[in-house]
């Protein structure tokens, strides 16, 4: 999470959308930057909500622009596969070794499957209830967010390329696609909406 007080502007740092490049450019910029733990670092609309915008308004006395980025959703659970490939790959034990692709996706759309694949859902990160994140930007449209924030933040921006997943093999056959497609409804409504 990166706050811009003088701006009253929040970047709230979707997990597996960039969020480390975005933090790597504009940290010199921002009056906070929260990047350790994740759990801090990837606070959610409801934390936000909850916790930080109470703060910041009692404070300032006005409300802050909030805004996040949001993968295309079966590409974001790709990064989260090609990310948990990467941790302790060298650990034998690791629970990643021999999972496919396919078999993460499947993992994730079962409620008891295996824990490494139990990554949440990008809308509930950026929604609540009857609340969203003020301005949600299209990962895949990357220019247009830093068009934002160059106008927003008056200044030149340029992302770094920092936290890169390996390349895998990440395909599904269409029966698996559909099934994901629909235990991601929610992700792919709001990402349709934006």
């Amino acid at each position: 999470m990166l706050i811009f007080w003088e701006k009253r502007l929040v970047f709230l740092a979707t997990p597996k959308a960039g969020s480390t490049a975005i933090e790597s450019a504009l940290e010199p910029l921002a009056n906070v930057a929260v990047q350790r733990p994740a759990e801090l670092k990837h606070a959610n609309l409801r934390t936000y909500r909850q916790h930080v915008e109470p703060w910041l308004h009692s404070v300032t006395g006005e409300k802050f622009l909030t805004i996040a980025l949001m993968r295309e959703p079966i590409e974001w659970l790709r990064s989260w596969y090609r990310f948990r490939l990467r941790d302790d790959v060298e650990d034998p034990s690791h629970a990643m070794i021999g999972l496919s692709f396919a078999d993460f996706a499947q993992a994730y759309t079962d409620p008891e499957g295996p824990e490494i694949a139990h990554v949440g859902a990008q809308a509930d990160f950026l929604t609540t209830e009857a609340d969203r994140v003020d301005c949600i930007f299209r990962y895949e449209n990357m220019d247009t967010f830093t068009h934002f924030l160059e106008d927003r933040l008056d200044c030149a921006i340029s992302l770094p390329r920092v936290n890169v997943p390996p390349a895998v093999d990440v395909s599904l056959d269409a029966q698996q696609e559909t099934v994901l497609r629909n235990i991601m409804a929610q992700d792919f409504s709001l990402y349709d909406s934006l």
